[in-house]
């Protein structure tokens, strides 16, 4: 198990997930959780999960994390939810970052949801 906990670090995270973080908390994205699903399911690495105050707030830092990726060549594969930005979903393949409003985070609770992976707070 302590060698299951070193290799999910802060330090030990891949460039795109750490400039997400970055990028999120940029934009006072809060809540921010990274959970690691690697040894859960085949579609990802990691989820990182976090919640804005308005639709507006989301976009912004949607639009953050999305310029700070794209300078390093990294492209989402799909993109979903910025109409109405309750839920934005963005799929870089091993990374899916999920920005919600407060209600629909509490609403989906997919921190419970995906409670068997290993997580990280920031």
């Amino acid at each position: 198990m302590k060698g299951k906990e070193k290799k999910f670090s802060k330090r030990s995270l891949p460039k795109e997930v750490k400039l997400s973080i970055k990028a999120s908390q940029a934009k006072k994205a809060e809540g921010l959780c990274l959970l690691d699903l690697r040894e859960l399911t085949s579609f990802t690495d990691f989820f990182l999960i976090m919640n804005g105050n308005s639709s507006r707030q989301n976009i912004a830092i949607y639009q953050n994390i999305e310029e700070e990726l794209r300078k390093e060549k990294i492209n989402p594969f799909g993109l979903e939810g910025l109409e109405r930005a309750d839920w934005i979903l963005i799929d870089y393949g091993s990374l899916v970052i999920h920005i919600f409003s407060k209600a629909a985070r509490e609403r989906y609770a997919l921190e419970k949801l995906w409670a068997d992976a290993s997580r990280l707070d920031y």
